[in-house]
């Protein structure tokens, strides 16, 4: 199960209390105060995980707890600190403090971490009141609680490249002809309910992640059709590849069908409407594929590639196009 949004409580682990102890040892008269301080208590840690791709695990548990730290004892013994509770995100996950509502931490890469809740520092035993006017402290600290909040969580998928268009463009079929993603594929629209990842590889050292990004409808900047559910899985893809169906089984016209989703992009966000794209006609085993093509190079100005994902024509000057597009990222 995919899941991009959720809430959880953290509460880190608590310090150990200070320890109120005095030496007593034969033959040694007036040993003194002995009492060891309290250990700290553990952070709550969230940590992007490369090949965690949902926040599914963190909806069965909605409270994550810390240890806390052990007391200080006799003898100048120290509490031993906890560790802390490491959990595992996306890359990509946003974690934004659900009380206030601002943005504590976007764990865009993998290895990425941020501590949530600090745990609570230890308290100090007699032994570190002690002076020569205080010989026999029975003074200690207890340890301090750990912080607590509640948190929201916010994953926007990490893809090199975003595939988006209609619903039944062919957006599922074309991933999974391109990378090893096996998305569910069906004779009808909306079948893709989340975005699907995978990896293409070009040659021997270089490879991008392609996101099957699920179908948009007019209206999806405010919402409609789950629209701010897959709009925000587009924001991080450096590039677009918009597919368009030639015959739209809905009876509706290929290049209106491209222009309103090119407005709901332009809506959602005047930087993702700027986005580099390359337009895409599918299904080139249709009668009207090279003529929707031809017409929509002269309508927006640049090269449309036309293609077929079940009979793999155009599919490598496809990933080539992507390539080049990409070159112009030096971190690819």
């Amino acid at each position: 199960m995919f899941i991009d949004e959720t809430e959880i409580h953290v509460s880190a682990g608590k310090g150990g209390d200070g320890c109120v102890s005095f030496r007593r040892e034969k033959y040694i008269a007036r040993g003194g105060p002995d009492g060891g301080d309290g250990g700290d208590g553990g952070s709550v840690v969230l940590v992007a995980e490369e090949g965690v791709d949902s926040l599914a695990p963190l909806t069965h548990r909605s409270l994550w707890n810390a240890p806390s730290g052990q007391p200080g004892a006799g003898a100048g013994c120290h509490g031993r600190s906890a560790g802390d509770l490491i959990i595992p995100v996306p890359p990509g996950t946003m974690i934004f403090d659900a009380k206030r509502g601002h943005l504590l931490k976007d764990l865009a890469a993998p290895g990425e971490r941020v501590v949530v809740a600090q745990g609570g520092r230890g308290g100090k035993g007699n032994i570190r009141f002690k002076s020569a006017t205080n010989r026999a402290p029975r003074q200690f600290t207890p340890g301090d609680p750990g912080e607590a909040r509640t948190l929201r969580l916010e994953l926007k998928v990490i893809a090199d490249v975003g595939l988006v268009g209609k619903p039944n463009a062919g957006k599922s079929t074309l991933l999974s002809r391109l990378s090893r993603a096996r998305p569910e594929i069906a004779p009808y629209p909306f079948t893709t309910k989340y975005p699907n990842l995978g990896r293409v590889q070009v040659d021997l050292d270089r490879s991008f992640i392609l996101a099957d990004i699920p179908g948009l409808i007019e209206g999806a900047h405010e919402g409609a059709g789950l629209g701010h559910e897959f709009l925000r899985h587009i924001e991080r893809a450096g590039i677009l590849v918009h597919l368009v169906e030639p015959e739209p089984t809905d009876g509706t016209e290929p290049l209106q069908n491209y222009r309103a989703i090119r407005n709901e992009l332009e809506r959602h966000s005047a930087e993702l409407g700027s986005r580099p794209e390359i337009v895409v006609v599918t299904k080139a085993d249709l009668p009207a594929g090279e003529e929707v093509r031809r017409r929509f190079a002269e309508e927006i100005g640049h090269e449309v590639l036309l293609i077929s994902a079940v009979t793999g024509q155009g599919l490598n000057q496809l990933v080539g196009r992507i390539a080049k597009t990409l070159q112009g990222d030096s971190a690819w």
